[in-house]
C-alpha cells in the first residue's frame, strides 16, 4: 500500500475537526470503511487513508455527500448499501 495511513487524532489535526466529530459524525457517514479507512487485522484501531480523504474532501459538491453515500435517514445518518 502506497497511501500514507493516519490515526484519528493525526486526521483531526490535518482537517481541522475534533477528534470527536471524526468518531462521531463522519466516520460511516462520510467517511466510509473500506474506502477512507480500515481496521488492520479485524482490530478496533482504524487508520485512515490520507489520499482518499484528500480526494474525496474536495471531489464532493456540498449536499451531494448524503445522496452519493447512500439513503438519508431522519434521524441524520446515512444508511448504506
Amino acid at each position: 500500500m502506497d497511501s500514507e495511513l493516519l490515526t484519528t487524532d493525526e486526521l483531526s489535526s490535518r482537517i481541522k475537526y475534533d477528534v470527536r466529530t471524526i468518531r462521531e459524525r463522519l466516520k460511516d457517514s462520510v467517511l466510509l470503511e473500506g474506502v477512507h479507512y480500515f481496521r488492520p487485522f479485524g482490530g478496533r484501531k482504524i487508520l485512515y487513508i490520507w489520499q482518499a480523504i484528500q480526494r474525496d474532501m474536495v471531489s464532493i459538491p456540498n449536499g451531494k455527500v448524503s445522496a452519493m453515500a447512500g439513503i438519508p435517514m431522519a434521524n441524520g445518518s446515512v444508511l448504506h448499501g
